[in-house]
């Protein structure tokens, strides 16, 4: 049994039995009566029809102060993306020794000493926590692990190193296209918000499962410094007589900060009044619809169906290199969760009038982009992409800036 299904049972089984706990609590509370049937091994049929009678009645009939209490609290839990997050972490109460405590407390004061980036880099978070917090909860994993995008790319789906990883959770070029994430001149899969969570997701339970028993504080090192490295600083371990958790192996520092990092901010976000932090207000639903499409779409053409800006569908859609979407590379598109059902069918059915254009409206910036040899690509004059951009400072272009090919 993998850790994602043994975990999933406990849960069901433990949620279920406190929930009927509470049920049973709250009918017995309204029944208080010294005559009330006793039931055990020996109770009749019908004690136990009457009881259960009684517990119906009960329920239906004026509610008793517990209930009106059990009620207020489940009406009271607050629905926000962060509050349900917190509620699935399961790092926070494990004891570290003094020196694994250490690493993390260095990250927690270094993080909290710059609040504000921590606002920042939480506000970009915005379109994509309350849906990457869902995939990670059912999958049964911690809650902890909707934050790596903190740690990877400070929630930037754009964001590149210069080693070449790409995206929200930085896949290297060979990683990515081992998990089938397409990429070619029109589409990035490490780019896609949607499909590059479910690879990492993928990729961390399969190393933990393969490799550490299940164990996801290896499996993320294993994620920053590769299986092979982290196999042999377990060994190393192992022979020296230590258990071979994470916190026993002897790793490059990145990877000796990962996890550290991870804990870290997990334990400001638990409780950021503590820390002095104000983390923006996220719905505890996903910002974004998903429409399957059956035929390539501009997001000019879309923005205008859907009545949406484009540059919004661009930022919900970075993996679109060219502004468009074909469903030969990927078959999604992400729009804001606001969008009419009904509009959105007819995109999801739209077949010919809505083909992409050849020539895509909106360029994003790749590394080694400039202004000339943007224009040269689409046979464009350098001065009118300044003036449709307003660019100020054309020589400094930004990897994943968006520029419109046109005026309109």
């Amino acid at each position: 049994m993998t850790y994602r299904t043994l975990r999933q049972r406990l849960l069901l089984s433990a949620g279920s039995t406190v929930i009927m706990g509470l049920f049973l609590a709250a009918a017995a509370n309204t029944q208080a009566s010294a005559t009330a049937p006793q039931w055990g091994a020996h109770a009749s049929s019908d004690d136990a029809s009457s009881a259960l009678d009684n517990a119906e009645n009960a329920l239906t009939a004026q509610p008793s102060a517990f209930q009106h209490h059990f009620w207020e609290s489940l009406e009271l839990q607050p629905q926000d993306a962060w509050s349900i997050l917190r509620s699935s972490f399961q790092w926070q109460e494990k004891h570290l020794s003094a020196d694994a405590q250490a690493r993390v407390d260095e990250w927690i004061q270094l993080y909290s000493a710059s609040p504000q980036n921590i606002v920042s880099i939480t506000e970009r978070a915005t379109p994509w926590l309350a849906w990457i917090a869902q995939q990670v909860s059912e999958r049964g994993l911690p809650g902890e692990i909707a934050l790596i995008p903190f740690v990877e790319s400070s929630f930037d789906p754009s964001a590149r190193s210069h080693m070449g990883a790409a995206g929200l959770w930085q896949f290297m070029p060979g990683t990515g296209d081992a998990l089938g994430l397409v990429r070619n001149g029109q589409y990035d899969g490490r780019l896609d918000v949607v499909t590059s969570t479910d690879a990492a997701l993928n990729y961390l339970e399969m190393q933990a499962d393969e490799w550490y028993e299940g164990d996801l504080m290896l499996s993320l090192a294993a994620y920053n410094a590769g299986a092979g490295t982290v196999n042999r600083a377990r060994q190393q371990a192992l022979n020296q007589g230590l258990a071979g958790h994470y916190w026993d192996l002897a790793l490059p520092n990145e990877t000796m900060q990962y996890v550290p990092k991870l804990k870290a901010i997990a334990t400001i976000i638990d409780n950021p009044e503590r820390y002095g932090v104000s983390l923006p207000d996220i719905h505890a639903e996903p910002a974004f619809a998903k429409v399957q499409l059956e035929q390539p779409v501009s997001l000019a053409q879309a923005s205008r169906m859907l009545d949406v800006s484009q540059s919004a569908l661009a930022e919900l859609n970075p993996g679109l290199l060219n502004g468009s979407i074909d469903p030969n590379s990927a078959q999604t598109l992400l729009v804001p969760e606001e969008v009419d059902t009904q509009v959105l069918a007819q995109l999801s059915q739209s077949s010919g009038s809505y083909v992409a254009a050849d020539s895509p409206s909106v360029h994003r910036v790749e590394r080694g982009d400039n202004l000339s040899t943007i224009a040269a690509r689409y046979k464009l004059d350098q001065q009118d992409l300044i003036r449709w951009n307003g660019l100020d400072r054309p020589e400094a272009l930004q990897p994943g800036q968006l520029l419109s090919l046109s005026g309109g």
